[in-house]
């Protein structure tokens, strides 16, 4: 590929190391299990909250690895750290920028498994949008990521670990001598709109969120923080309850039976159930809407029906929705709407009071767009016919 090619496939030589048998990997941790396991590994209680606040910010504001440089700490108790512990970030296999800037990286986690990351640069912001699980369950008809069976989820580590990789990639960090909040932040939110379905993997999620939001950790503001759902109804009032960030939810749909096909838990909990657990949701507000994301499918799901309908569904819920065109990857059963057709169905809801931004799509040339993910080596296994009849398309 020539030097000044804009889509830039990097292959990054750095191996992760294993973490040593019998240390533990830092990286994760929720503050009361690191406190924990520092008074295990020897440090004495009473210091143990303070040293966590030490440790804390080392490793989610500065970004440091090497206990050895941890320099307000003495060099006994940075010795007994090196012995007992490890701060491990999964492995960063590959880098590609897209020629709008958006970058996309692939990343390996324990047992070899992959996952990918995006990161959007805009104007006013940068968005890092990760992954909790290897592979999905959903298999959402429309989505590439629907096409790779689940694996397993992620754990907390290796959650927050896609973000302070991101943040080693782009220089992020806090410098020596710099504090908070006196520079922008290259990412200055997080959306978990990845690989998986972030309420499937709860307690993982949670904890990785609760680190990125802490004020001594990552300190991103949770109204900076989405979380993407395809619909897990019971877990709902719990995120809002336990995490306490923005909710997305990916609607997609009009009518059950259009919804059964593009997003097969609908089958579970239908679009009845979902409206109702929102309309509960705990940190609902005017200044604090639910997003409903639409991807707009030509001829299945983008009529001016469609649009009243919607209209009429997500009444009384304080609300904005987001329109994506579809992108497409290879054997995608559908096609995107047109422009013309986006636009139309666009006026209808702003008419009636919705603010509906219409997604630019990002990446695409590196299929790094809404609904692109997939890890590399599952990436185009299935054919087009196997997609068309799992979504439902067309007889076996």
């Amino acid at each position: 590929m020539p030097a000044d090619s804009p889509i830039r496939p990097d292959p990054l030589p750095v191996t992760r190391k294993l973490a040593p048998q019998g240390k533990v990997n830092l990286v994760g941790l929720t503050r009361d299990a690191l406190r924990a396991a520092l008074i295990a590994a020897g440090t004495p209680e009473k210091q143990a909250r303070m040293r966590t606040a030490q440790l804390w910010q080392w490793i989610y504001q500065k970004g440091l690895r090497d206990f050895a440089a941890m320099t307000n700490l003495a060099k006994p108790y940075r010795a007994l750290l090196a012995e007992h512990f490890t701060i491990e970030l999964p492995e960063l296999v590959t880098r590609q920028i897209s020629a709008d800037g958006t970058r996309k990286y692939l990343v390996r986690v324990a047992g070899g498994h992959e996952v990918e990351v995006v990161y959007i640069p805009e104007t006013d912001r940068g968005t890092l949008c990760v992954s909790s699980q290897v592979g999905c369950t959903l298999t959402c008809s429309f989505c590439h990521t629907g096409t790779q069976k689940l694996v397993r989820n992620l754990t907390a580590g290796e959650i927050v670990g896609q973000i302070m990789l991101a943040r080693d990639d782009l220089a992020d960090w806090l410098k020596p001598g710099e504090g908070m909040g006196e520079r922008p932040r290259l990412i200055s939110n997080i959306v978990l709109m990845g690989m998986g379905e972030p309420l499937y993997n709860f307690d993982a999620v949670r904890d990785a969120m609760r680190i990125a939001m802490d004020g001594e950790g990552i300190g991103l503001s949770r109204r900076r923080i989405t979380l993407s759902t395809s619909g897990v109804v019971p877990e709902i009032a719990r995120a809002g309850r336990e995490i306490g960030c923005m909710l997305a939810v990916s609607l997609h749909a009009t009518t059950d039976e259009v919804r059964d096909h593009l997003v097969p838990i609908n089958r579970r909990w239908n679009i009845a159930a979902l409206l109702e657990a929102l309309r509960a949701y705990p940190k609902l507000s005017n200044s604090e809407r639910i997003t409903f994301e639409y991807v707009m499918l030509k001829g299945v799901n983008d009529s001016d029906e469609d649009a009243r309908r919607l209209v009429r569904l997500i009444g009384g819920i304080p609300a904005k929705i987001n329109l994506i065109p579809f992108n497409e990857w290879p054997g995608a059963p559908y096609r995107r709407s047109s422009e013309s057709r986006i636009c139309a169905f666009a006026d209808i809801l702003y008419k009636a009071g919705y603010a509906t931004p219409i997604r630019t799509p990002r990446g695409e040339d590196i299929m790094a767009a809404c609904g692109q993910l997939k890890s590399a080596t599952e990436r185009a296994r299935k054919s087009k016919r196997e997609i068309e009849r799992e979504a439902g398309l067309q007889a076996p």
